[in-house]
């Protein structure tokens, strides 16, 4: 196993840039370009910004010093580095896409209101093989009207993620609306990219109509819940959604049953077990929650056996399939498995966060009255949807909690705790 750069967090100043300027012929000089560019984000300092942008002015076309220019100019982005926007202009005539996508984003997370930049942003829609959503979402970001005509057309892309950006941009820019219901229509397309893509501009022309939909769009709950918690946080604010509209869409989340996802997959015939068992493996979230449901229905008596089996085998190390066992357990209401699960409600690996959540919710679907001092102690946790989880939990249990939290930092939890007590 190679340990060179195992002590990566470890590196100084001095070492990083040193790294940075490694000449190209040393052995794997690539991989220390990339490393040195990579780390000094964590030294905000005019030397360090300095060397990133001596190196994005090495044009050497080698692969190797075009991932250390990628990575420089992605640097001076984290770095928030204003005075690299000149640099970062030249950039965005980069023969290589990648590059200029990374100046783009850096552009964006630097800000600026030169009109010369923006345009030569702008200007990147008219040309080929270039990453247009990037291109889009930042002109948006920017408010930069001129931009608009030349966004229009990328609204009927057969890339659906850039046709989503674009009809939000257009929205954002020209507080024209009316195609934002095939943003919504995206959240049930095949591609898991374009789902996930599609959340982000629900969120960016903040399309509060889009709450339920989101909240069943056969997506992992990680981006569903961001989407949810960001539109209530802007619509509560503005007074544009009051809670009763967020509140069924937010505990819909929470306990994430996958009958109440609208699924996009479909089997042609009932599958094995088997085959359903190793689909809670699947990265698309939405073949998972398929799979759970399927085998709720057809396979309530035999899976617990299966689920414990693969629990045993690889899914007590799979943050996925983990989550995903953890809550049918709960909802086959498999008492033996308790111990399990509370064994994940107090798993603090920062990966298997969303089965903390999960055991919170099975524990209540279990009705484990025993778990109720646990689950108690868990309301001190920061962590938004374990704590909302230990809530909706200790609800199912007959322990109404939320007048202990009517003050809490998290807004939905403090929105939520005042709305139940006027509720009563």
């Amino acid at each position: 196993m190679d340990n060179r750069f195992s002590n990566i967090f470890n590196l100084t100043e001095d070492q990083a840039i040193a790294l940075l300027k490694k000449p190209l012929n040393t052995e794997d000089g690539t991989s220390e370009r990339y490393v040195g560019a990579a780390h000094l984000i964590n030294f905000p300092t005019e030397r360090s910004i300095n060397a990133l942008i001596e190196a994005i002015k090495d044009l050497d076309p080698a692969l190797a010093n075009r991932i250390a220019r990628r990575k420089a100019v992605e640097s001076l982005g984290r770095l928030k580095a204003t005075q690299a926007l000149p640099i970062l202009k030249t950039c965005l005539a980069d023969p290589d896409p990648l590059t200029v996508e990374n100046a783009v984003w850096a552009i964006g997370e630097i800000g600026t209101e030169d009109e010369s930049i923006l345009e030569a942003i702008a200007n990147l829609l008219t040309k080929p093989h270039q990453t247009y959503r990037v291109i889009i979402h930042t002109l948006a970001n920017f408010s930069y009207l001129p931009a608009l005509e030349r966004i229009q057309p990328f609204a009927i892309h057969d890339d659906k993620s850039i046709a989503s950006a674009a009809i939000a941009s257009i929205a954002r820019l020209d507080n024209d609306y009316s195609q934002m219901d095939e943003v919504v229509e995206f959240l049930q397309h095949s591609d898991i990219n374009t789902r996930r893509a599609c959340i982000q501009d629900l969120i960016d022309a903040e399309y509060y109509a889009a709450i339920s939909a989101i909240a069943k769009a056969p997506i992992s709950v990680a981006f569903r819940l961001r989407g949810i918690r960001l539109l209530a946080a802007k619509g509560l604010a503005t007074g544009r959604v009051n809670f009763a509209e967020i509140e069924p869409s937010l505990d819909s989340i929470i306990r994430d049953r996958p009958q109440d996802i609208d699924l996009v997959h479909e089997y042609d015939q009932p599958p094995e077990l088997e085959f359903l068992i190793k689909e809670l493996y699947h990265t698309d979230f939405g073949r998972c929650y398929l799979a759970g449901k399927t085998i709720l229905e057809i396979y309530p008596q035999e899976a617990v056996a299966a689920l414990l089996q693969t629990y045993q085998e690889e899914a007590h190390n799979d943050y996925g399939a983990h989550f995903h066992v953890v809550k049918l357990l709960g909802l086959l209401k498999h008492q033996a498995s308790y111990d399990l699960i509370v064994e994940a409600l107090h798993n603090t690996s920062p990966q298997f966060q969303k089965s903390r959540a999960a055991a919170a919710i099975a524990l209540g679907n279990l009705q484990a009255v025993q778990a109720i001092p646990l689950l108690k102690k868990t309301l001190d946790t920061p962590i938004f949807d374990l704590k909302y989880a230990c809530l909706l939990a200790l609800e199912q249990l007959g322990e109404n909690c939320w007048s202990e939290v009517v003050d809490d930092q998290n807004l939905l939890i403090k929105t939520k705790a005042n709305y139940q007590l006027n509720s009563n």
